[in-house]
């Protein structure tokens, strides 16, 4: 069996000698360790919806707040709480930037509403150069739209969101099953449109990266 991975799992793994995939948490963690300065990821965790209630908090925004990495992710998954999701990474301290956008995306959609600082591989590397010379902790999280071909309209995906959750609330998961959940319920409801757009935007996810990386490396930062 492959378990889910967080920071506080990763001793639990290794001592049990476990296999796992990792949540961005443990993957900052990691990366650091390992002097690695960028990843892609699909999309971070976050606020979740109804936090009031349950007090769910991804601990990748802490991870983010403590690691020296940059991020690049199509926002936050959109079964989240955008606005608080972005509120929590402003108060601890993470930059956030849109690749060659100024508006925050979603995940499966380009729009969320919420305006951010728009930039590219050479200002990211500008931005590290100063980040390094204040000596300022955190992560930088580069938030890439997902393709435009293969995004999904926001409204469509907020009706499935929410059946979602209601089936979610009838069977009584809470905890880490939730998201899980809540993805395979999506590429249900979506005849599989979900996934293909899954894998399409971690796709360019990681073009972004690589075009960032090479510019930190060119520029000494590595």
């Amino acid at each position: 069996d492959v378990i889910k991975v967080s920071t506080r799992e990763i001793p639990l793994a290794v001592a049990k000698g476990l296999s796992g995939g990792t949540t961005v948490s443990a993957t900052s963690f990691l990366a650091e360790k390992t002097n690695i300065k960028v990843f892609a990821t699909g999309g971070i965790g976050g606020v979740h919806r109804e936090v009031n209630e349950t007090f769910d908090i991804s601990r990748d925004l802490e991870e983010l707040a403590e690691r020296d990495i940059i991020v690049v992710s199509s926002g936050v998954k959109s079964i989240l709480d955008v606005e608080k999701t972005i509120e929590y990474l402003e108060t601890k301290g993470v930059l956030v930037l849109g690749y060659k956008t100024d508006e925050f995306p979603t995940f499966y959609s380009r729009k969320s509403g919420i305006k951010i600082d728009p930039t590219d591989e050479f200002e990211v590397s500008k931005i590290l150069r100063a980040k390094k010379l204040f000596n300022i902790k955190g992560a930088i999280l580069v938030a890439n739209p997902i393709p435009e071909e293969f995004e999904i309209d926001y409204n469509t995906m907020e009706i499935w969101i929410n059946e979602a959750l209601d089936e979610m609330k009838k069977v009584g998961l809470k905890g880490k099953s939730v998201t899980p959940f809540i993805l395979s319920k999506i590429v249900e409801l979506s005849k599989g449109k979900s996934l293909q757009a899954n894998i399409a935007l971690i796709k360019d996810n990681a073009r972004v990266a690589s075009l960032i990386s090479k510019e930190i490396a060119s520029n000494g930062l590595d």
